[in-house]
């Protein structure tokens, strides 16, 4: 398997960037192995992020369109709460990291990846579970859910050590487009969660901007890395925040 990035070099444009990733999208083909690190993996953030920013205007404008015609979206959790310097936090550097890692962070299909990130999964559900049952039958479980956590974590560090260098497995190569938008589409539904009310078929369309997000992530995760995948949500969380600071202030 031949990594595409490799192949084709740095994009030398913004315009070839969008190319490639209409390509992608067409027909998800994992590489390889991501581009390390450099100047040109960041110029191709910062022209994904430019290609973000647009489509967001666009369904920005589009939603504006349908209020002004008098139609009531559903309201977000972000509407009635206090927007303070941890909450920025939170969206700007704990969301991206943590969302990345969890829908993105194994998109590479190398098994330390893959499994180092289930081990991580498993003592999480594990200290839940664990939890959930000392609070329903009243017996401390604290031991035993520390044990379980430490195994795991454990497990995952000893996985991601052992399996560090190994490439992608040739099944998760094969079904790759399965996944990518498995992905693309579980990130998105995950916005869901952001609403308080309304049907389904009222707030699919309303998670559209996380999808195509979500579908510009993927892209990046597997051809730059998951640190350029971290890099544009953030960029692109942060955008959303100063545009509520603005909205606040013009209102005030």
């Amino acid at each position: 398997m031949t990594s595409e990035t490799t192949s084709l070099g740095e994009a030398n444009s913004a315009r070839e960037e969008w190319r490639r990733f209409a390509a992608f999208l067409r027909r998800p083909a994992l590489p390889a192995r991501a581009r390390p690190p450099s100047g040109a993996s960041l110029r191709a953030v910062l022209r994904m992020l430019g290609l973000d920013l647009a489509v967001m205007a666009v369904l920005i404008t589009l939603a504006t369109i349908v209020v002004a015609a008098g139609v009531a979206l559903p309201a977000t959790a972000l509407e009635n709460m206090d927007i303070s310097w941890l909450v920025v936090a939170l969206v700007v550097i704990a969301a991206p990291l943590l969302e990345e890692i969890a829908f993105r962070g194994w998109l590479s299909g190398r098994p330390a990846h893959v499994f180092g990130l289930l081990a991580i999964v498993t003592a999480l559900g594990s200290l839940v579970a664990m939890v959930a049952l000392s609070e329903a039958t009243g017996v401390g479980v604290l031991f035993p859910a520390m044990a379980l956590v430490v195994f795991f974590l454990g497990l995952a560090a000893v996985i991601f050590w052992q399996w560090r260098c190994r490439p992608a497995m040739g099944w998760f190569a094969k079904t790759f487009p399965l996944f990518y938008w498995l992905s693309t589409a579980g990130f998105a539904c995950v916005h869901l969660l952001n609403f308080d009310e309304g049907s389904l078929y009222v707030l699919l369309p309303l998670v559209l901007p996380q999808f195509v997000t979500g579908s510009i992530l993927g892209y990046l995760r597997v051809h730059y890395g998951l640190w350029a995948a971290m890099l544009l949500h953030a960029l692109h969380n942060g955008t959303a925040m100063v545009l509520v600071f603005a909205g606040m202030l013009l209102a005030g």
